[in-house]
């Protein structure tokens, strides 16, 4: 890689990364959807789910695992897998969660996201796993498309409430 596009660097999550991992999933999030959302609902969505103590509380728990990517010492992305719940439709064996995948905007097309799934699919195989899936919004093409690059495919639909706006996501799964 040369100087202007350097390798994303990926690491373990620790506890310390809380108020990070909320920042920048606030962040991520609202540059992705908050033009295609209410202002009320992306308000009570970031609030709810983007808390220190909600992803100091996320991060203690052992069913999860989170991942950092970051470049030239700056947070760049996360990715969390948990383990434990399957949503239907989700047939492989040995299923675990790709919760989230976020990427800031200015690191989109960099190899950052890469980089965050190609770590998520060696701790997913090291553990044992054998299936990952992921619900993503059916208004989101680019994450489709990138999910599909990944040998994801559509296996299913699940509700993801934003808000008070139940939204339809796509569930997808692929082996590891």
């Amino acid at each position: 890689m040369t100087e202007q596009n350097p390798a994303p660097n990926v690491r373990r999550a620790s506890i310390e990364d809380a108020k990070l991992l909320a920042d920048l999933g606030a962040q991520t999030f609202a540059e992705t959807f908050e033009k295609d959302n209410s202002p009320e609902d992306m308000a009570a969505y970031l609030a709810e789910s983007f808390s220190v103590a909600r992803l100091t509380e996320e991060l203690t728990d052992p069913l999860s695992i989170f991942f950092v990517a970051e470049v030239e010492g700056r947070a760049a992305g996360y990715a969390k897998l948990h383990s434990g719940h399957v949503s239907e439709g989700v047939e492989g064996p040995q299923p675990i969660e790709l919760v989230r995948l976020y990427v800031s905007r200015e690191w989109l097309g960099r190899k950052v996201g890469e980089a965050l799934m190609r770590r998520c699919v060696e701790e997913a195989r090291e553990l044992g796993f054998q299936t990952v899936w992921l619900g993503v919004w059916e208004h989101n093409r680019r994450a489709q498309a990138f999910y599909r690059k990944w040998d994801f495919r559509e296996v299913g639909e699940h509700i993801f409430q934003l808000g008070s706006d139940p939204q339809r996501d796509i569930v997808m799964q692929r082996a590891v």
